[in-house]
């Protein structure tokens, strides 16, 4: 199991520089979340700063989490900063192959995302992950819904990769580990989540 830091939801790029040099050396990937407003709010600093970031960041790989409307829209700006992988919600996009075959002639890999309450269907044979939020998404300190264990189950029908972001801590990670989730995202349990996956 890989266990990514996240950014959160940040609304102030000098916070989010201050989280960046935190955790650049724990882990290649970094997810940096991003919210418009609309789907989550409120909205998330620009993403083109990223380039502007002074925290040393070549040996890292960026993990884009699109909340956003139509987020096919935002890929030019996932190229920019040269983001490796982008996750989207499917609440806010109107065509999934769409999104996804365009993500991935751009070069990335690609994730679809799914609210805690949104079904796993309809995944085109192209995408690389499924992300399930283990709460509802965007800002909040929510736990892990006991509905995360059976949509895994529905998620590992389709034979991706399977993450889950949100809610998850030290107590509730081996029982997502013994249900083979592949990739868990964590952002205020990230450093006691690591200390337990070692020990």
């Amino acid at each position: 199991m890989e266990i990514i830091p996240t950014t959160n939801p940040l609304t102030n790029f000098a916070a989010l520089e201050a989280r960046l040099v935190e955790i650049k050396d724990l882990s290649p990937w970094i997810q940096i979340d991003v919210t418009d407003g609309i789907f989550a709010a409120p909205p998330t600093f620009p993403l083109e700063l990223l380039n502007r970031s002074d925290s040393n960041l070549e040996n890292n790989l960026f993990d884009i989490h699109l909340m956003v409307k139509e987020p096919q829209n935002w890929l030019n700006k996932c190229l920019f900063i040269q983001a490796s992988r982008v996750s989207a919600q499917v609440e806010m996009m109107s065509d999934r192959e769409k999104f996804v075959t365009e993500a991935k002639n751009a070069g990335f890999e690609v994730a679809l995302a799914f609210n805690i309450d949104t079904p796993v269907t309809d995944i085109p044979s192209e995408c690389d992950l499924i992300l399930l939020m283990g709460r509802p998404a965007g800002f909040g300190d929510y736990p892990l819904s006991e509905k995360i264990y059976s949509k895994i189950k529905e998620a590992k029908k389709f034979g991706k990769k399977i993450a889950v972001d949100g809610g998850v801590t030290p107590e509730n990670l081996p029982l997502l580990k013994a249900a083979s989730v592949d990739i868990i995202y964590s952002g205020q349990y990230f450093f006691k989540l690591i200390n337990e996956e070692a020990s």
